[in-house]
């Protein structure tokens, strides 16, 4: 490929992931529209789900993809999850009823985790091969659009809720989707050469039995069932059961869609761990400061998601900065997670029914200084540690737990939330008098609770960062020093191909240097 298509392509590839991640979040700003319009009974209950089962039919397509496009080629796979995508797009648009949004939502899921993690994949693709940086100059980049679409999708949704009709903000997928499908099938040309594999279907489908009895268990437990329940407790058997299958599975097969081997590797395996909290926290912090603004502070869905623009300030600040400072991606993650620990407190400890809007418009400036010291970082970490034979399947993992820990997040702090504020969320605007005062009370004590349950887990994450390896990046390409074995994929002689389950070889086939 030329410089020129090179460009055109990273452009396609950003673009994938702006459509991925604006759909996670655009449906947050329009909740109160979409359920006056298809149930205004009982929709409230099962709004979240509009964001769940978007998240979780990702994680279930997740691990799947990157054996998916060794099989089958990285731009075939590629087209086809944004077709998919854009076909959930139009259903969801011509949706009737909550339920059959949420079944659109859930197929969009299973195109939108294939634009995020093939993404990661074609920018490898597309890398400079007399730029030895730029496909991990590549996925931070694509990082910190992913979490400045987080942050700018509620405002989009409800811009167009508030302008045009919340159906919109799933029919402007459609131009920008074609685009991008025409532009890849005339520029991508990747050097990608699919082998063919043997899927492992039981596995995946192992998978998306545990994530989905943990959502449903998250969800359901202390509002629609008690934890007590034989429901509850029956998914919460199904969870461990599906999990150890999947384990089981995973370390038998000849070609598993999650290989254990990664989890030997320590930038992975706490790298993992901590994507998951930072999913989680993330969508704490943006849908619920924005249920706050909306319900307790009277504001429409539009002008809420203008507060979070210093958010997306912030994020693209630090974005740029990050690329000039030589810190390790340890010290990131370590003052990242202190930084978002540090916001959440704030947002208990000052948010009530008289906050100044400049302090909450403040607050959510450190956030995006906290998540885009984060965003990115991880994914870039994972790239340079991962085996280089086993980089697509690493790239979807990162995926697949940031995913889970949005699905998992969205259910359990949504629970939390509904169980403590003690009235319909939405019935509290058309409230008056002490009752509407009441009403409004109660509900900013439960969402103080959630912030101090989303610092707890912040602090979590930053337990999680210090096991984080100390690895300073490299500011400029250095000779490498060969350590042991054959030189960096070069294959050595005699040596039988190894087992990618096996748990003994963590470092398959990586390269034997020490970084500086």
């Amino acid at each position: 490929m030329t410089a020129t298509q090179r460009k055109i392509g990273m452009i396609v590839c950003l673009l994938t992931v702006v459509l991925a991640v604006l759909d996670m979040q655009i449906v947050s700003a329009a909740a109160v529209p979409i359920v006056r319009d298809l149930d205004p009974a009982h929709g409230i209950e099962t709004f979240p789900w509009l964001v769940s089962a978007f998240a979780l039919a990702s994680a279930a397509m997740l691990p799947l993809y990157g054996k998916l496009c060794d099989t089958l080629g990285a731009k075939r796979v590629f087209v086809g999850a944004v077709a998919t995508f854009l076909l959930g797009s139009a259903l969801c648009g011509l949706a009737r009823s909550m339920t059959q949004l949420i079944a659109a939502r859930a197929l969009q899921g299973l195109g939108g985790g294939g634009l995020m993690s093939i993404t990661m994949v074609v920018i490898a693709h597309l890398r400079d091969p007399d730029d030895e940086d730029s496909g991990s100059k590549g996925g931070g980049v694509a990082g910190i659009v992913a979490g400045g679409g987080m942050a700018l999708g509620p405002w989009l949704g409800g811009f167009l809720t508030d302008h045009a009709s919340w159906r919109w903000i799933f029919y402007v997928n459609l131009p920008i989707g074609l685009a991008v499908l025409a532009t890849s099938a005339l520029v991508l040309k990747l050097p990608d050469r699919p082998v063919r594999r043997p899927l492992d279907w039981a596995g995946a489908g192992l998978a998306a039995t545990f994530s989905t009895a943990l959502l449903l268990a998250t969800d359901w437990g202390g509002k629609k069932y008690a934890w007590s329940s034989p429901e509850i407790v029956g998914l919460l058997c199904a969870t461990v059961l599906g999990l150890g299958l999947f384990l089981w599975r995973q370390a038998r097969t000849a070609e598993p869609i999650l290989p254990l081997s990664l989890f030997r590797i320590p930038e992975l395996r706490w790298g993992f761990a901590v994507q998951g909290i930072t999913g989680a926290a993330m969508m704490c912090a943006i849908y619920y400061v924005l249920v706050y603004l909306q319900v307790a502070r009277g504001l429409t869905s539009a002008a809420a998601g203008l507060y979070l623009l210093p958010m997306a300030v912030g994020m693209t600040v630090v974005g740029l900065l990050v690329g000039r400072l030589r810190w390790t991606a340890r010290t990131f993650t370590l003052l990242g997670t202190l930084t978002m620990a540090a916001v959440f407190v704030l947002f208990a400890t000052t948010l009530a029914t008289d906050t100044s809007l400049w302090l909450v418009r403040a607050e959510l400036l450190l956030a995006g200084v906290g998540f885009g010291q984060l965003i990115g970082q991880l994914i870039q970490l994972v790239q340079d540690a991962a085996p280089r034979p086993l980089l697509g399947v690493a790239m979807t993992s990162i995926r697949f737990f940031q995913t889970l820990g949005t699905a998992l997040g969205a259910a359990l702090f949504g629970t939390i939330l509904f169980h403590l504020a003690g009235t319909d969320v939405n019935a509290i605007p058309t409230l008056h008098g002490t009752q509407h005062t009441t009403a409004v009370r109660d509900f900013v004590h439960a969402t103080t609770v959630v912030f101090w349950c989303g610092a707890a887990v912040m602090l979590l994450g930053t337990l999680l960062a210090t096991r984080l390896p100390q690895r300073r990046r490299a500011a400029a390409p250095a000779p490498t020093t060969r350590v042991s074995g054959p030189a960096p994929n070069q294959p050595a002689p005699n040596r039988p191909a190894p087992n990618r389950s096996d748990l003994s070889q963590p470092e398959l086939d990586r390269p034997a240097i020490d970084r500086p």
